[in-house]
């Protein structure tokens, strides 16, 4: 069974979100706060973390930026009253998959979670299939119909990362940190550059879009959903 570890130190919203869960059939871990959490991945496996940014103690931001430093890959969703693009800007950065906003709608939540895992289980799968088009994370291809494109390993980890998440906006810095590691020299323009590329090859295919995000970064959006 999925195992989803709830960091929040509002005892009630624990509660609701722990309920919400269980409903879906997920197994609810609750965490008083960061350390607790801390303490209870030392000897337990989970699938999926959601935590709250304010907290006594270590806030949410630090504790998604030490598990991600740690080496723990599993999807992460900050639930916070926090809710300007400067927070959310900074959760990306650090290490977030997704965001949502108090105060907690139970659908949402439950919504959410499922978007993630399946996100997560696309890592795994190492492939994305988006209508016609197949994208392969070992032989960095995109296939659609009879039309195969092998990327440079920038463009398609770019890309991959994009489309796992459609609909999130990830700024450039947090898409250089993440194609091209933490120490890069390159700076935010080598994104754009290799974005307009991704856009000239596969302008003419309606499976998928790059938008840009004034001011923000980008997002892919998926033309098979909804």
């Amino acid at each position: 069974m999925i195992r989803i570890l709830i960091v929040e130190d509002d005892p009630n919203l624990r509660k609701l979100m722990s309920d919400v869960l269980q409903d879906e059939r997920y197994t609810a871990i609750p965490a008083r706060d960061a350390q607790d959490a801390l303490d209870i991945l030392e000897d337990q496996h989970i699938d999926l973390m959601i935590t709250d940014i304010m907290m006594p103690g270590m806030d949410g931001y630090t504790l998604t930026e030490q598990l991600r430093d740690a080496g723990f890959d599993f999807p992460i969703l900050m639930v916070t009253a926090k809710e300007t693009i400067k927070d959310k800007r900074k959760g990306f950065i650090v290490g977030t998959d997704d965001y949502m906003v108090k105060p907690v709608d139970e659908e949402e939540l439950a919504l959410r979670v499922k978007a993630l895992l399946r996100r997560a289980k696309i890592m795994s799968e190492r492939k994305i299939t988006i209508g016609q088009v197949s994208l392969s994370y070992d032989s960095l291809t995109v296939s659609r119909g009879n039309e195969r494109v092998t990327l440079p390993q920038k463009e398609f980890m770019l890309l991959y990362k994009l489309l796992s998440y459609p609909n999130v906006i990830f700024t450039r810095l947090q898409l250089l940190k993440e194609v091209w590691g933490a120490d890069t020299e390159s700076t935010d323009h080598t994104v754009s550059v290799h974005i307009g590329r991704l856009r000239e090859r596969f302008d003419s295919w309606p499976e998928f879009s790059i938008d840009t995000v004034r001011g923000i970064g980008y997002k892919a959006v998926r033309n098979d959903e909804g």
